[in-house]
């Protein structure tokens, strides 16, 4: 089988085109380069003629750039046409899929972190662990986006994933694939302490959180002491909705700074003057699973004094992905490259990169039941009368108990709530 001629002439027209533009001041180093492009064509050629099983150009050309985009790191990558649509769905906060935030270690896929409410969540996948197989078939030596391709598929179609986790025997997890709506930003009140919990950093973030801390102060009547804000297996998302949800909580002081190789690429984000919660205390929860713009907002939030972090170490995803739109004007087809350009760095300077934020309180979930069994009292004893001042409907005992059972079973939340009620008291 011949390759086709008009990518033979692409190839060589690169060649030419590079060889032309470098002609004035050729040295070494460019000849290099231009002898490397030679091998690429040579590559390329083989490659497209003696397969094992036939390849289109296209799918060499794809496969190829996306090579070399990621062998730098696992966050860099080539989308063609189609994933860079979905891509942009992604950040809109409705997609098909599973559910879940994945990089690359050691030659397999890692969960960052399932999202809330989705396919992979329901399943009982935890943040960490790796998979091995999707459908019989080892990711080892795919690239991530090869792999995020495994798993795309038709809403409603069954996937089996195989799931190695640490302490356990390797096992599958048959998943059916759906369309993912993420409910951005959830609330409840423990004990007139506003809790949000933000899943991931969509555009919806920021306007979710603002509506939530408003319907809070509305119910409490603005008895509200204090505010968590549940970050624990966010996996991240926009930047710029970091930076809105930190400015929620600032009232002035540099968020985030991002700092490259160009002078474009080093920028600092600064809060605008007004704190919706208006100062009152706020414990930031994060876990292993907290990455990229969740880490974002706990370091902003810590560097400045304004959140205490409760938890355990985040994830270290602190690096900065542009994506660049890249015109194929042959075919008018949109793909992109996803590109690191820059690392994050918090108020104080330091990288998150490959660190994370430390909490300032460290404390592991564990497994909390102190409170299954119920205190024994008056109000317990057959026949004991009502106190009339305090009688509660049907409905509301309902509501108590399932609020009761959240705080009970959720070992990290219990102690946030408990911290906020001590600072209100020393107060």
């Amino acid at each position: 089988m011949l390759i086709n001629n008009k990518i033979i002439n692409l190839l060589i027209t690169i060649s030419i085109s590079v060889y032309l533009l470098l002609s004035n001041s050729l040295n070494a180093k460019t000849k290099e380069t231009l002898n490397f492009i030679d091998l690429f064509q040579n590559v390329f050629e083989k490659t497209y003629e003696n397969y094992v099983e036939e390849i289109t150009e296209q799918e060499l050309i794809e496969k190829a750039i996306n090579g070399m985009l990621s062998g730098l790191d696992p966050h860099s990558g080539y989308m063609n046409e189609e994933a860079f649509t979905e891509m942009q769905i992604d950040t809109s906060g409705k997609f098909g899929g599973l559910g879940i935030q994945i990089t690359m270690e050691d030659g397999f896929v890692k969960i960052i972190s399932p999202i809330d409410d989705t396919p992979a969540y329901e399943a009982g996948l935890k943040s960490g662990d790796y998979i091995t197989q999707i459908n019989g078939l080892s990711v080892l030596g795919l690239s991530l986006s090869e792999a995020v391709d495994l798993m795309r598929g038709k809403p409603g179609s069954e996937i089996i994933i195989t799931i190695a986790r640490e302490g356990q025997d390797i096992f599958d997890v048959i998943i059916v694939r759906d369309i993912i709506k993420i409910q951005s930003v959830k609330h409840e009140i423990f004990e007139n302490v506003g809790y949000l919990r933000v899943t991931s950093f969509t555009e919806q973030s920021k306007s979710g959180l603002t509506k939530a801390i408003k319907d809070i102060k509305l119910t409490l009547d603005n008895g509200d002491i204090g505010y968590v804000l549940d970050l624990r297996s966010n996996p991240g998302g926009l930047l710029k909705s970091a930076i809105a949800v930190s400015d929620i909580f600032l009232e002035k002081g540099e968020i985030v700074s991002t700092r490259g190789r160009k002078e474009t690429d080093t920028k600092s984000y600064f809060a605008k003057t007004g704190d919706l919660i208006e100062g009152k205390p706020l414990v930031v929860l994060i876990n292993g699973g907290s990455a990229s713009a969740s880490e974002i907002v706990a370091g902003a939030l810590q560097d400045h004094k304004r959140a205490i972090i409760l938890g355990t170490k985040s994830f270290g995803k602190g690096s900065v992905q542009t994506i660049i739109p890249l015109r194929d004007y042959n075919r008018k087809k949109q793909g992109a490259m996803r590109l690191t350009t820059a690392r994050y760095y918090t108020p104080s300077g330091s990288s998150i990169q490959a660190k994370g934020i430390k909490p300032d309180i460290l404390i592991n979930q564990g497994k909390f039941e102190s409170n299954e069994i119920d205190d024994f009292s008056e109000s317990n004893l057959r026949g004991s009368l009502d106190n009339k001042q305090n009688a509660k409907t049907k409905n509301e005992n309902n509501k108590n108990n399932q609020v009761e059972n959240i705080i009970n079973q959720d070992y990290q939340l219990s102690r946030a709530v408990s911290l906020i009620n001590a600072i209100v008291i020393l107060n």
